[in-house]
């Protein structure tokens, strides 16, 4: 769980903020139209996900979007 603190504390936020916007710049900057505008699209989903604060790996570690722990009934 130490994983889904982080990413649920300001400074995993702060940082989903900041790689997207790097992958954005990388995209814009590094890359080939027309898959320089797919690549800084795919950039706003950390954006979104640090400002929402929500995390799309939780299912990884057995918790929703939002970092709460599944019920026992939602579990595989």
């Amino acid at each position: 769980m130490g994983f889904v603190n982080f990413m649920r504390s300001l400074s995993g936020r702060l940082l989903r903020v900041v790689a997207g916007a790097v992958i954005i710049w990388l995209g814009l900057n590094f890359v080939q139209a027309p898959w320089s505008y797919v690549v800084a699209a795919i950039g706003l989903v950390p954006i979104a996900a640090g400002l929402l604060n929500f995390c799309l790996l939780g299912s990884l570690f057995e918790v929703d979007l939002w970092g709460r722990p599944k019920p026992a009934s939602e579990r595989p």
